[in-house]
């Protein structure tokens, strides 16, 4: 695990949730938190730097992952992706050990699967997603990068989601549908239609 250190960017509640899924896979050893706030520690881990000493931070450590939520917008989220990414850090795909996983599934860089979800075949899910807590994905559904399913959320088989979506704690997605790019679906809604790119579905 020596060369497996890796940089968490954030430090709020997602970020714990993180550390927990991380620490429970042994595959990484957590170095520190990188947060432009100061004097913050989250669980045991002690900030180490803001976002101007990446690059130095990078001589030392190769993986990072990002603690930063998503309700509504991934724009935070991206621009740190994108700025990680010019700065040549790997960002694994983390995949809690309460999972479910098809191993005929494909799950892209920088995204977390975390506690209690499944994840069925034959589903592809893009970059630097959240697909949260005890959510469902059925069968080939295709969800696209930058998304975040909320807890409990679940997306029948068939179902494309586009990049950049947010869909909100117990939804349920039926089968067969077209969600676009940039929709945000309320919590708790049922959706039984294709929704347009830039929907907002409360």
């Amino acid at each position: 695990m020596k060369n497996n250190k890796i940089i968490i960017i954030g430090s709020g509640g997602h970020a714990t949730s993180c550390i927990n899924i991380i620490e429970k896979i042994k595959k990484y050893k957590i170095y520190g938190i990188v947060d432009n706030k100061k004097n913050i520690k989250n669980l045991s881990y002690n900030l180490i730097g803001n976002d101007k000493d990446l690059l130095k931070i990078k001589k030392k450590i190769k993986y990072a992952f990002i603690g930063i939520g998503q309700i509504k917008s991934p724009k935070k989220r991206k621009e740190v992706f994108d700025n990680l990414k010019n700065k040549n850090f790997i960002l694994p795909k983390i995949i809690s050990v309460n999972s479910l996983v098809s191993k005929h599934s494909q799950i892209d860089e920088g995204t977390i699967i975390m506690n209690f979800a499944h994840i069925n075949m034959n589903v592809k899910i893009g970059k630097n997603c959240i697909i949260n807590t005890g959510s469902n994905l059925e069968h080939d559904v295709e969800v696209g990068d930058f998304v975040h399913i909320s807890t409990g959320a679940i997306i029948n088989g068939n179902t494309k989601i586009g990049s950049n979506t947010f869909i909100g704690s117990g939804s349920i997605v039926n089968n067969n549908l077209k969600i676009g790019n940039n929709c945000i679906i309320a919590s708790g809604k049922v959706v039984k239609k294709n929704l347009k790119s830039g929907t907002i579905y409360k």
